[in-house]
């Protein structure tokens, strides 16, 4: 059997193809320079103690004390051992980044559209309609590297699920595998959870079909193969998912134990993130027309209006000079939708959702089914609290496990930015059908038209008495700025709206009139797919260079060094002994950067601590921050000047308590705190290694030579030296992690409890003794050897499988 390289040639050339385009996109990264991306910029900050234990030592710390007084690094870029699926994801994703996000969009969806037998040149361009989509290029330029990363391996997960479905077994089970495999190591588990639902939609409708073809033992039987695929790439992705399982339950995502907010009233006890955060990122009905104009509702919250425009006459009116007046006009808060933040509209293209019309009166069968059921279910879910479809967000945070431990709901949207373009190239599909009726394709033409196009027009006649282009924040601006600032606002909203109005009116005119040439035989197919080429490149990339461009690329040197140490950090940094920082100054990250901080940039730190900063921490209450060791606090002095104010109150890395005390429940737990003596006092209260002590004792005698003294101290191992001539208690100022922190007394291994909320505490014989913590998760172990094991079995099946179908053949 001789290999087919013809075949593989225009495939080859395709995703070169992919990789130039890529490259040319994000073209300053082949002068050595990285797209400035403030998510990352936190993340650097937050990881860099543990990217420096690496880089001492070569071993990997699972626990950091960098941030939020410590935390594990299971959140924050952890590498695990044998995680052999996550080499392959960094092979395939060579190119600098962003260019490789970009790249894997392309080539996903490309394999994507192959498997559904649509020919290369189509595929290549719904791969582009796919890659260019404006919402996946934004979070590019914002820095959510790991929503990019799962968004890209979805379709490659699809293909892998309608492979099976196509009756080809050993191939479809192989290919979900590692799909799979691959998505589950992007670790944004929320785009794989809206993942599984658009699956279950295609599954619906397949089942569906298979009912009224009477294939149902197929059926089953494909699902059995895909539930077994699931199964071993969640195996080779043990280590990862075990460990945040068990962190998720102590994060702040999981169920908190409190009935009280910090102010005192009733907390909403769920399993989950509360409602109002769920949905605090809602979608507007109205917003939905940005997928089809991408300035709809204004843009973003920061859009450049221009010299020319009413805001920058306005301003110079106020007083600015024309530097002034030109540098606000370039951020001009022209978006009037219904988020609170939004850094460019989610918008799909005027072609695209043209061709998506279109295919609507074309295409016919379960696949246009589950990819319009998608779109729909995701549109529906991404208006969140936003009347009147608020009682299905509410059902599935109710009902659905799993849907409340994600927040902003308007996110799901990166369901149709998958079916509209997926269903845009089976519209293509379906015109260049010799079997398809011709005047089947003109009513379907005359349609598309007729919504798309008339939709613009509506909009341009009718902007006025239709919308009132107030935004949420028009109050505000008002108010500082005066009514004349905001009618000018309203004025070059309107006027954005109606450039992009008739920009899209353009494109869906060019989209039909290449549609119709090809109807009456004046255009031939590669004519139209190299037109469209042009107007989606045109389209989405004319878009994208708005929010997302050269401007955005610093010097690579800037990015891998985000921080620079000023005056109070070196002073603070002079002080070798262990302690903490909290800086009101700085930002959330850098300090995390240089220090042991208790500031941080996380979506799921400890849900205890995020509690205790809630209460008293924003609070600045210093008996809490003493018992932290928080050594140094950085604040403004009268002339804004940032300076280190240091806490002669601090209570050490550890000491003797005289009294323990009791209580039973978290409310009591968290207020008996605020007021507590520390140095003298713990608060405890019922917890299962309570069971370990059998009777704790409730008063200790602690004299005048008793001490704990630090020794020895890295992120994932401390050391201390105790001297106390009676039984004493002793709290630590370490966060308390019920999970891996493993305590010994002279070697011998020993429990230790949650103290004042917290912190880690626990009895200690009289006498001289060495205590050591060391953080030895045994979920990162098990974990550990289940994806060796799967990955040696996988590795089986693949040359099994390649066997078979080879000897088939």
């Amino acid at each position: 059997m001789s290999f087919p390289f013809k075949k593989l040639v225009p495939h080859s050339l395709v995703i070169l193809g992919f990789i130039i385009i890529s490259l040319a996109y994000f073209s300053p990264v082949l002068k050595g320079k990285a797209i400035f991306q403030n998510d990352i910029v936190q993340y650097i900050g937050m990881s860099k103690q543990q990217k420096d234990f690496k880089a001492d030592t070569g071993e990997e710390t699972y626990w950091t004390n960098s941030a939020f007084g410590g935390m594990p690094t299971y959140q924050l870029g952890a590498r695990y051992p044998h995680n052999y699926i996550k080499k392959l994801d960094l092979a395939l994703r060579f190119l600098p980044r962003p260019a490789d996000y970009l790249f894997l969009y392309l080539l996903s969806f490309y394999v994507f559209l192959l498997v559904l037998k649509v020919d290369f040149k189509l595929a290549a361009l719904g791969a582009l309609a796919f890659g260019f989509s404006t919402y996946l290029i934004i979070i590019l330029g914002v820095g959510h590297n790991s929503k990019a990363h799962a968004i890209a391996y979805m379709p490659l997960v699809l293909s892998g699920i309608i492979l099976v479905f196509q009756k080809k077994y050993i191939g479809g089970f192989l290919l979900t595998t590692v799909a799979m495999g691959l998505e589950l190591v992007s670790n944004h588990f929320q785009m794989t959870y809206y993942l599984l639902l658009l699956v279950m939609v295609l599954g619906i409708a397949y089942l569906i079909d298979a009912y009224r073809k009477q294939e149902l033992p197929h059926y089953f039987k494909s699902i059995g193969v895909l539930i077994t695929a699931v199964v071993l790439s969640i195996a080779l992705n043990a280590s990862n998912i075990l460990a945040t399982n068990e962190y998720v339950k102590e994060s702040k995502r999981g169920k908190s134990e409190l009935t009280i907010n910090a102010d005192g009233s009733t907390k909403e006890v769920t399993s989950g993130l509360d409602k109002a955060y769920i949905t605090q990122f809602s979608y507007g009905i109205i917003e939905t027309f940005n997928l089809y104009i991408p300035r709809f509702m204004g843009g973003g919250n920061s859009e450049d209006v221009g010299k020319d425009s009413a805001t920058y006459e306005a301003l110079r009116k106020l007083g600015a000079t024309t530097t002034q007046a030109a540098q606000e006009a370039k951020r001009a808060p022209t978006y009037w939708g219904d988020q609170p933040i939004v850094e460019a509209p989610a918008y799909v293209g005027a072609v695209v959702l043209f061709l998506f019309v279109f295919a609507l009166f074309l295409v016919k069968g379960r696949l246009k089914w589950w990819l319009v059921g998608g779109t729909i279910l995701s549109l529906l879910l991404s208006y969140g609290k936003n009347q009147p479809f608020a009682f299905l967000t509410d059902f599935f945070i109710d009902y659905v496990p799993l849907y409340n431990k994600f927040r902003a709901v308007s996110s799901i949207q990166v369901i149709l930015e998958l079916c509209i373009p997926a269903l845009a190239v089976f519209g293509l599909v379906k015109l260049f059908k010799d079997s398809e009726n011709k005047e089947r394709k003109l009513v379907a033409l005359k349609y598309a038209i007729g919504i798309t196009a008339g939709l613009a027009l509506i909009f341009l006649f009718f902007k006025s008495s239709l919308f009132d282009f107030i935004g949420l924040n028009d109050g505000y601006y008002r108010q500082n700025y005066g009514q004349d600032y905001i009618d000018a606002l309203k004025s070059d909203r309107k006027t954005i709206f109606t450039e992009d109005t008739i920009r899209s009116l353009i494109l869906v005119s060019l989209s039909a009139g290449i549609v119709f040439m090809f109807l009456k035989e004046k255009l031939k197919r590669d004519w139209v797919i190299a037109g469209f080429f042009i107007l989606i490149l045109f389209d989405l990339i004319g878009v994208d260079k708005r929010y997302v461009n050269n401007d955005d690329f610093v010097s690579g040197i800037k990015m891998s060094k985000p921080f620079q140490a000023n005056e109070v950090d070196k002073y603070i940094l002079q002080d070798k002994s262990h302690y903490r920082v909290y800086d009101l100054v700085s930002g959330p990250s850098k300090p995390s950067y240089y220090h042991n901080s208790l500031n941080g940039y996380n979506a799921a730190e400890l849900r205890r601590y995020s509690e205790v900063y809630d209460f008293y921490l924003t609070q600045n209450n210093i008996n809490i921050l003493s018992m932290l060791n928080t050594k140094y606090i950085v604040a403004q002095d009268e002339e804004g000047k940032a300076f280190p104010y240091e806490n002669d109150e601090v209570n050490g890395n550890a000491w003797f308590v005289k009294q323990l005390v009791k209580v039973n429940s978290a409310n009591e737990e968290i207020l008996a705190i605020d007021s507590l003596d520390t140095k003298q006092k713990a608060i405890f209260s019922n917890q299962p290694k309570l069971n370990m002590f059998k009777e704790l004792k409730t008063n200790y005698a602690v004299d005048s030579l008793s001490k704990i003294e630090l020794e020895q101290v890295t992120p994932n191992y401390l050391k201390y030296n105790t001297t106390n001539s009676q039984d004493g208690f002793a709290v630590f100022s370490e966060i308390y992690y019920g999970h891996g922190w493993k305590t010994f007394i002279d070697g011998k291994q020993v429990e230790h409890i949650r103290v004042n909320y917290i912190l880690r505490g626990m009895p200690v014989p009289a006498g001289n003794h060495i205590i050591e913590f060391k953080f030895e998760p045994d979920v990162v172990k098990t974990g550990s050897k289940i994806t060796l094991a799967s990955s040696i079995l996988f590795v089986l099946l693949l040359f099994v499988g390649v066997f078979y179908e080879y000897k088939k053949k």
